[in-house]
């Protein structure tokens, strides 16, 4: 470790299990031949993160005792043997997974599918090694303009910007937007920036209508305190009322609730897609109206992370300014402060969307 030598240990944030996330000094990882030794100089909190707190793992992406967190940008400070286009000193952002390119379904063009899909955590550390494969597929320099925070978010901003080609959004669709987290509020933001559509934002807060409305939203529906989420005949009226009777071109539920996914089949058009978007948690059901879907069309499908194809196009889409982390990161603080963070979002909401963790 060149630049390193001198440093052999590390703080970082270990998972043991449900909501037990522990700081702990552990040595700084060694890096192999391709591989890159990083140091985070910003790290995001994510609703993944605080689903994998709650839950205590994720069955694709992260089984405990394990280093945690997988939205980062920082500085090179090693390369491994054969390491070629980094360098020390050089910013980069690099995504959370590599596919392999080589089973049936990287052949077939569906490589977030991957069979032997790569995943990498450890980004709430002070160091993070970058595995060979992400080094060489999925790891990008930072444009010298860009801070690391904005670099940070283009690992989940590529998830929105694949969950918004996988639905086919044209310039003109309405898009209807439920749940107003981080993910929902960068689906707003890139639906009408990026995308030319005019969006409806749904929400049960009504500062995170209004935050959605500042970031590009056309209307804004309150949900019902009072009712479940797939009991809302008041949310579905009004969002006919704002689409001439018939409903929205393209739904994305971005909440992740069985409820939701029932709320949202009711709010699209005859033709109409549905992107089941947030993921519910393991061993839910879900009942649809057969003869509504039947009838009057419905393409309901669901969109699970990113490729490294979306990884670039979402770091030029933070560059040229159609996101940043402006729009969605609301609050820094020390790594130290973690475990109280994650235990704040998991159970206090509080008006943070993303914490920017600074090792």
């Amino acid at each position: 470790m060149a630049a390193a030598a001198a440093i052999s240990t590390m703080q970082a944030a270990v998972l043991y299990g449900k909501e037990d996330v522990r700081l702990e000094s552990v040595a700084v990882p060694s890096i192999g031949p391709g591989e890159l030794l990083v140091r985070v100089r910003a790290a995001l909190t994510c609703g993944t993160d605080v689903k994998v707190f709650r839950r205590g793992y994720h069955a694709k992406m992260i089984r405990p005792p394990a280093l945690f967190g997988h939205e980062m940008a920082g500085d090179v400070v090693d390369v491994g043997e054969g390491v070629t286009g980094f360098y020390p000193g050089q910013r980069i952002a690099a995504a959370n997974s590599a596919p392999c390119d080589h089973c049936f379904f990287c052949r077939r063009g569906q490589t977030n599918l991957c069979e032997d899909l790569l995943f990498n955590n450890g980004a709430y550390a002070e160091f993070i090694r970058i595995p060979e494969r992400i080094v060489r597929k999925n790891t990008y320099i930072i444009p010298d303009h860009l801070g690391y925070r904005d670099a940070a978010l283009v690992e989940p901003l590529a998830c929105v910007l694949r969950g918004l080609d996988e639905s086919h959004v044209r310039a003109g669709d309405t898009v209807a937007v439920i749940g107003l987290g981080p993910i929902g509020l960068m689906f707003v933001r890139l639906a009408h920036w990026a995308f030319g559509a005019r969006v409806i934002a749904i929400a049960r807060r009504l500062e995170q209508v209004d935050k959605a409305v500042l970031l590009g939203a056309g209307e804004g529906i309150l949900l019902s305190q009072d009712s479940p989420l797939n009991e809302q005949p008041s949310v579905v009226s009004a969002l006919k009322s704002y689409t001439g009777g018939r409903g929205a071109e393209v739904v994305i539920e971005a909440v992740g609730h069985p409820q939701s996914w029932e709320l949202a089949t009711k709010l699209a058009r005859k033709g109409g897609i549905i992107n089941f978007f947030g993921g519910c948690p393991s061993g839910t059901k879900v009942a649809l109206d057969t003869a509504l879907l039947h009838y009057s069309e419905i393409t309901c499908k669901a969109s699970f992370h990113h490729t490294p194809g979306h990884i670039r196009r979402s770091l030029d889409l933070v560059a040229e300014g159609k996101v940043t982390a402006a729009h969605v990161v609301n609050d820094e603080e020390p790594l130290s402060e973690l475990p109280r963070i994650l235990h704040d979002l998991a159970h206090h909401p509080n008006g943070h969307i993303k914490t920017a963790i600074i090792p």
